[in-house]
């Protein structure tokens, strides 16, 4: 059955908020914390503090948040009022230093960020799972998936045995809402080597911006399809931890 695609989420994306940019030296110094409207948001020394705008308003996120139709799916819209809003998509001056087309993942600070021309980058929040921080470096999105098979290592289905029904052997979970890796999955490599490393979605919004049980990095749904159509197959990767 064909599906009409949704209004565009980019088109409703404004110009965004809270603070931050450095230099990938920064990554492992101490934290320090800027108080920008009353809010206490940490960042790692020598981050600078910059003045953007304001977060997407009301409008904005009904639409980028909600119900979308996808490859036969009906994917919920998120109660974006129940997240922190500095883990809305959301675009903000760059403080990665890294060059347009690159995807950064912050994992101490929970955010994702795809460097745009001009000093800015498109941010994310994302959750973090065990084997979020079992990785850092450089790579590449070696190629991604719509809707993909959830097929635990064999190393989760050891701690985790009622998974052994999902396991490799057996072909995975089938894709749908239930699925851990969500509508979207991309692929790590590093020196052409498979990192086990994901970027995916997520159907549980109430894990972004934390660390939880299991799992790569996550992100909401509507916002793995958005970075999903974003980058194309090999697109550079730096995770830091």
């Amino acid at each position: 059955m064909s599906l009409d695609k949704p209004l565009s989420r980019r088109s409703f994306l404004s110009f965004s908020a809270l603070t931050a940019a450095s230099a990938l030296a920064g990554c492992a110094s101490t934290s320090n914390t800027v108080e920008n409207g009353g809010m206490s948001i940490s960042y790692r020394s020598p981050f600078r503090a910059f003045q953007t705008t304001t977060v997407p308003g009301e409008a904005e996120l009904a639409v980028m948040y909600g119900p979308i139709e996808d490859g036969g799916f009906l994917i919920p819209a998120v109660p974006y009022q129940q997240i922190d809003p500095r883990y809305y998509r959301q675009q903000v001056v760059d403080p990665t230093g890294q060059p347009p087309g690159t995807i950064v993942v912050d994992t101490p600070s929970r955010f994702l960020y795809l460097v745009q021309p001009g000093g800015m980058a498109m941010r994310y929040g994302v959750g973090i799972g065990r084997e979020g921080f079992a990785w850092s470096g450089n790579g590449v999105i070696q190629w991604k998936q719509k809707w993909p098979r959830w097929k635990p290592p064999n190393e989760m289905v050891a701690r985790q045995p009622e998974l052994a029904k999902y396991s490799i052997e057996r072909g995975g979970m089938e894709p749908g809402l239930l699925n851990p890796l969500g509508a979207r999955a991309l692929y790590i490599f590093s020196n052409n080597e498979d990192t086990l490393y994901r970027l995916h979605g997520n159907p549980e919004w109430r894990s972004i911006g934390k660390a939880v049980s299991s799992g790569c990095v996550r992100l909401l749904n509507q916002d793995i399809i958005d970075l999903y159509d974003r980058v194309p197959n090999k697109t550079p990767i730096v995770v830091w931890q």
